[in-house]
């Protein structure tokens, strides 16, 4: 009954581990004041994420999955207007790393730095503007966090592009993506899927991300 108990207490601590203002985990930096200042923020802005912004519940489960592979090297292909960024920063800020977000869209581009200022994370992003079809391939890494939510016929190519810099056991997060789909984000995930050194995964709770962890180089 004991064991039962002890195991019992620790299945309902597991959760509370990657639940932003109730991360315990040891290797993880505390910042009472930075958690409060982006809950603030987030909560100031709630129902204002409209500009090809994630779902709420997309954005927590980037948040959870940096957190639970304490990924730190992270990068985002389409910032839009910083929701999801803010996510990403916001862990990265406790597993100490850095998030590179690129967009081609100039005033996009500038709400997302405001946001990001005002939610207290610029020192943990790098937002650039620019081109994600040139910018992807000339981007050293290594990574081993990666988001993609930009365009969607070219999916395929920034995989491919991210592929050789990603790290094995790193993780690479694809938004928007359906069993339903036949054209575009279907033909992606069938490729995805195809790939033998990745494991992958479709959540379909929010917007529908598909989540990718490779397991090794080829």
């Amino acid at each position: 009954m004991k064991r039962k108990m002890i195991g019992l207490i620790f299945s309902l601590l597991i959760p509370a581990a990657i639940i932003p203002g109730h991360v315990k985990a040891q290797a993880l930096k505390e910042n009472p004041v930075l958690d409060e200042k982006v809950k603030t923020f987030l909560s100031d802005h709630s129902g204002q994420w409209h500009d090809m912004n994630v779902p709420s519940s997309d954005a927590q489960l980037l948040y959870n999955l940096i957190i639970k592979g304490n990924y730190k090297n992270a990068l985002e292909i389409g910032t839009s207007t910083g929701y999801s960024g803010i996510y990403i920063a916001w862990a990265l800020s406790k597993t100490g790393g850095k998030l590179i977000t690129i967009d081609i869209d100039e005033e996009r581009h500038k709400i997302a730095l405001d946001n990001f200022k005002k939610a207290g994370l610029s020192e943990y992003i790098d937002a650039r503007l620019a081109d994600a079809h040139s910018l992807v391939k000339e981007l050293k890494g290594p990574f081993d966090f990666v988001f993609s939510d930009a365009d969607k016929n070219w999916y395929t190519n920034y995989f491919n592009d991210v592929d050789p810099k990603l790290k094995v056991g790193g993780c690479y997060t694809t938004h928007n993506i359906s069993e339903t789909r036949r054209m575009g984000e279907g033909d992606y995930l069938k490729y995805v899927r195809s790939m033998k050194n990745y494991e992958s995964t479709l959540n379909s709770a929010g917007g529908g991300l598909l989540i990718s962890y490779k397991r090794a180089e080829k």
